[in-house]
């Protein structure tokens, strides 16, 4: 495989590039061999072919409308599952590095904290019987010039929003415009386009509640009420013209179910006359409120578009997170590699199931919905992960097991993020 640090000159090895360099050098060296021959006129027009044949091969044609350029991109069969597949080797690997790109975080930055290996970044992911087209931050930007795009969720949404303004940065630089005092929420914009891209931070999308002790001091037992959604995002949802859903790994822990004044059930705990609920149970019964809001929200924008992400596989072995786990694996998993009754696969059973609900009733006004079905998909990836390598001083000796690098194979979600958009359209 090439080194990391060559990537940035690959562009300048394409075929029809390298046939141009040529064929206009072989120019050169004849007029200036005839130069003494030509007419004023004749050199001007050879030199402003040159000039203009160079700008066509080197640049997308500013002539091009953004409505144009969409339309060229390769279509996708609305009957392939694009997450029905496997990972194939890929020596282009991603559009940015991780020194190219300004505003990755420093603790996705897996080849800045000493991760050596770079197999890692040469995958693609291929789906069974069509083709995913490969990521084009010229043609997204102008797929959403003038809207609003929120991610909505845990740490795991903030990362996929990174990983998506990375690669839109390679056409043009985003404006951090905001960012609360924990650096939880975001807002980035992007003027050529009038395109606003955010984050709205929250563990379990309705609202919650942290138990504490006499001492006030959190206890990780919560409540929550699937009668309301959390205001940190439900507020912003009335401006928002696309929004990504995902929540997860805050479920994985002691969590009290209630509607309203009725309490439903309890997930990891064992209190007497109590129904216990699995995770998958609980993410149902969340999914369902967060989809009925969502669907019934009248201050909502009558074209809003809503796509749920399923929930992101950890990959944590030989312990937990607080226990020594790891995740040291350097190449991805084959399909017959992993667990399809795993309880990632279970949740995302419970997630798919809600939104199919959805989108079979009479939903109100012109909302669409799709889903992100990376489930499946990342499970095959354990190499994906910065493990030590993520530069925490605070956490020295835990690995991360549940984000992933950038560059990484998360960039694909972005692929598939603009294939459901243009499907959605």
């Amino acid at each position: 495989m090439r080194g990391y640090d060559s990537w940035d000159d690959r562009h300048a090895t394409m075929k029809s590039s390298s046939i141009f360099r040529e064929n206009s050098e072989k120019t050169e060296r004849w007029m200036v061999a005839n130069k003494g021959r030509l007419s004023p006129f004749l050199l001007s027009s050879l030199c402003i072919t040159i000039f203009f044949t160079g700008f066509l091969v080197y640049h997308q044609n500013p002539f091009i409308s953004d409505q144009d350029f969409l339309t060229l991109q390769p279509r996708i069969d609305p009957e392939c599952d694009l997450f029905k597949g496997h990972w194939v080797p890929d020596k282009r690997g991603s559009l940015y590095t991780n020194s190219s790109c300004s505003t990755l975080p420093d603790s996705k930055n897996c080849i800045k904290h000493g991760r050596s290996d770079r197999d890692f970044l040469f995958w693609r992911w291929k789906p069974d019987g069509c083709d995913l087209p490969r990521f084009n931050p010229k043609a997204f930007l102008g797929m959403v010039r003038g809207k609003k795009m929120s991610f909505i969720g845990d740490s795991v949404a903030r990362n996929h929003m990174e990983s998506l303004l990375c690669l839109l940065s390679m056409e043009e630089t985003p404006k951090d415009i905001y960012k609360d005092g924990e650096d939880r929420n975001r807002i980035w914009y992007f003027p050529n386009h009038d395109f606003t891209l955010s984050t709205s931070w929250t563990k379990f999308l309705v609202e919650e509640h942290e138990r504490v002790d006499g001492n006030k001091t959190g206890t990780g037992l919560f409540d929550i009420d699937i009668s309301k959604m959390d205001e940190g995002w439900s507020n912003g949802l009335p401006n928002t013209d696309i929004a990504i859903v995902s929540a997860a790994h805050w479920f994985f822990r002691p969590i009290f179910i209630h509607r309203g004044d009725e309490t439903l059930g309890c997930i990891y705990c064992n209190v007497p006359n109590m129904t216990q609920l699995s995770p998958d149970q609980g993410f149902k019964l969340v999914y369902a409120s967060v989809f009925k809001h969502i669907n019934e929200c009248e201050s909502c924008k009558r074209d809003l578009v809503t796509v749920m992400r399923t929930i992101s596989p950890a990959h944590f072995e030989n312990g937990a997170w607080d226990t020594g786990g790891s995740c040291k694996r350097t190449s991805p998993f084959g399909v017959n590699q992993i667990d399809l009754q795993s309880n990632e696969m279970k949740i995302r059973t419970s997630q798919i199931e809600q939104f199919e609900g959805i989108t079979k009733r009479d939903r109100k006004g012109k909302k669409k919905f799709g889903v992100l079905d990376v489930t499946r998909v990342m499970l095959m990836r354990p190499d994906g992960h910065p493990n030590s390598h993520w530069g925490n001083k605070w956490m020295k000796g835990y690995n991360d097991c549940v984000h992933w690098c950038l560059p990484g194979p998360i960039d694909s979600w972005n692929e598939f993020l603009m294939a459901i958009l243009r499907q959605l359209r």
